[in-house]
């Protein structure tokens, strides 16, 4: 397959003069403010989607067809989106991957959201996505994805709504005429809980070098496997494991789960994975000190949580995207004290240091420029 690069001519420093010009004169608004009184997608700075189609494949999942505007500069595939959405006039943005291939022709992306009991913005989009309806996106972004050149082996190992990273990471390869040896591994709890599961019947029916394995964990017929993640699963689905990349996205059992195979079969190097769940932090008995918001003259008593949930729990509105310490939109600056990574149990004393809100905890009196 030729793949097709997209190339940019650089804009004309008159082009940039004239713009810059028509927005000091739009002050104390924005451009964009003004143009999009008009029509939502034409924009100047801001990079904004159009909803084209709206599916529901599943009871708990939508999959959402959404239009970009001109300043998309695409994605590589298992990356992911920043989506933001009005509810109750306040913007909340959180993180995507797009399912589709990143040769998708006509440019479009597509997004398929599980709505989640306590998901504020996948229970809206679940709801009440419509076509038409404008979201606001970022750039992709993320370290989640294929090499280059590709590997002669590559498994793809999925749970729930993990499916989107991986799934793209299939189309792409399938687009790019892949001829190694692929299986796609997705877990579910029954068969009506599989999204794409039509497609994925028509890739292993057109592709000698695919095997699909669909496992289910709460039904004892249909699909190819039944239970947990095991070396079982894996001896028989993909032989060949040992020399393969293998790239994994789901539910934290199933991340867990299969981490500690690969630990202990020593491949762990071989293992590349995306977690979409958020760390969970648990409070420190001993948690103590005060916490100073210091570009808000805000001082609080450290509750032990992370400082994103004690700004929020202060009154305060930090930035803040998919947090669970991927996308950085809630990065501040730490001025002084030490917190805690829960992600990583890692503790750190540098003053004037950027950390991210949404998975730090401080340990004693810890001052942030928020």
């Amino acid at each position: 397959m030729t793949v097709r690069q997209k190339t940019r001519r650089p804009k004309s420093r008159s082009k940039f003069s004239l713009l810059s010009l028509f927005e000091a004169m739009a002050t104390p608004h924005a451009l964009d403010r003004y143009l999009e009184l008009v029509d939502p997608m034409t924009t100047v700075r801001d990079l904004r989607g159009e909803v084209t189609a709206v599916h529901r494949s599943t009871a708990d999942t939508v999959t959402l067809t959404i239009r970009p505007t001109h300043q998309w500069q695409g994605f590589e595939a298992g990356q992911f989106v920043q989506v933001g959405v009005v509810i109750d006039g306040v913007r909340h943005t959180r993180c995507y991957s797009p399912a589709c291939s990143q040769y998708r022709d006509d440019g479009r992306i597509e997004l398929t959201i599980k709505a989640h009991p306590e998901g504020l913005v996948s229970q809206y989009l679940h709801g009440n996505a419509h076509v038409g309806l404008v979201v606001s996106l970022s750039q992709a972004d993320g370290t989640f994805h294929l090499p280059t050149p590709r590997p002669d082996r590559v498994l793809l190992i999925s749970g729930g709504s993990g499916i989107t990273p991986v799934l793209s990471m299939l189309r792409t390869l399938l687009d790019e005429g892949y001829s190694g040896a692929l299986t796609f591994l997705h877990y579910a709890y029954t068969e009506n809980d599989v999204s794409y599961r039509a497609e994925l019947d028509a890739i292993a029916a057109e592709n000698d070098n695919v095997r699909i394995v669909l496992a289910y964990t709460d039904q004892q017929s249909g699909g190819d496997l039944h239970g947990f993640f095991g070396t079982e699963h894996l001896d028989a689905v993909a032989p060949w494991y040992a020399d393969a990349e293998t790239y994994l996205c789901g539910p934290p059992g199933l991340m867990r789960g299969v981490k500690n195979v690969y630990a202990d079969l020593s491949l762990s190097e071989n293992l590349h994975l995306e977690e979409f769940a958020a760390p969970v932090a648990v409070v420190a008995e001993d948690a103590a000190g005060d916490v100073t918001f210091s570009d808000s003259d805000v001082v609080a008593s450290n509750s032990g949580r992370t400082l994103l949930e004690q700004a929020e729990d202060a009154g305060l509105t930090p930035e803040y995207g998919c947090r669970m310490g991927i996308c950085f939109t809630c990065t501040s600056v730490k001025t002084s004290g030490c917190t805690t990574n829960v992600k990583t149990g890692e503790k750190d004393s540098e003053p004037h240091k950027k950390i991210q809100l949404c998975v730090t905890v401080p340990v004693g009196d810890v001052s942030i420029e928020i």
